[in-house]
């Protein structure tokens, strides 16, 4: 188990963190912070490419205030 830890420019107490990756059967899936699940990957790495390509993807689009 890990110690949880303030990120950077975060105050106030520490949110629960889980990891993105997980893993049914032999298939592999990432989640997202809106709540959405992405697989089945073959593997831990393929899962790990396509939540970096989500993440690019979503850093492109126009923040909503």
């Amino acid at each position: 188990m890990h110690a949880a830890n303030h990120r950077t420019g975060e105050l106030g107490d520490i949110p629960f963190r889980s990891d993105r990756f997980f893993c049914v059967g032999n298939q592999w899936y990432f989640s997202t912070r809106e709540g959405f699940d992405s697989g089945p990957y073959a593997d831990k790495q393929r899962a790990s490419q396509s939540l970096q390509r989500f993440l690019h993807v979503v850093e492109k689009l126009p923040s909503i205030h």
